[in-house]
């Protein structure tokens, strides 16, 4: 049988509308002359052309035109909210390391006391540190495959899978 290989290009290609414009490009175009309108209508002095108003819609114009143009095959508007949102992140993470979580947890071994009533000589095993929650494997847990988990704030809760028939 024969197969070919998609190139990237080809999965990836926008709809241009009119010529090389994109939808999202004809937005930022037409953003400008509604606000416009808006100022030109709503401003002081309404319905008449002022210095304030001409610097205002000449300042719309262009930069919604600089958000328009592709930079590297994306939209300036794009390039912006990457940056942003790189800019905005969280930059200090804070880890607790007295989680028990994937550890280690070394339990002792149960110490066996003997002692005498009676006659009778009776073995008591001790342990003398209770078994943690956190002595649960989570790595087998997450690689077996017929169970279903699931991780609330309560605590691990393991469901078997009961869908399966047998």
């Amino acid at each position: 049988m024969r197969t070919t290989v998609i190139p990237a290009q080809v999965t990836t290609v926008e709809d241009t509308i009119a010529g090389s414009l994109t939808l999202t490009q004809i937005i930022l175009l037409i953003l400008p002359v509604l606000l416009s309108t808006a100022t030109y209508a709503l401003l002081p002095q309404s319905m008449t052309l002022t210095t304030y108003k001409t610097t205002l819609i000449v300042i719309l114009f262009v930069s919604f035109m600089v958000l328009a143009l592709r930079i590297k095959g994306r939209l300036v508007v794009s390039w912006i909210t990457l940056l942003s949102s790189y800019v905005f992140r969280p930059h200090t993470f804070v880890f607790d390391k007295s989680t028990s979580f994937c550890r280690e947890v070394y339990v002792p071994v149960a110490d066996k006391i003997s002692t005498k009533t009676k006659a009778i000589q009776k073995t008591v095993s001790k342990n003398i540190l209770a078994p943690k929650s956190a002595t649960i494997d989570y790595e087998t847990l997450m690689r077996n495959t017929d169970l279903n988990i699931r991780f609330t704030s309560k605590g691990l809760l393991v469901i078997k899978n009961y869908d399966e028939s047998y």
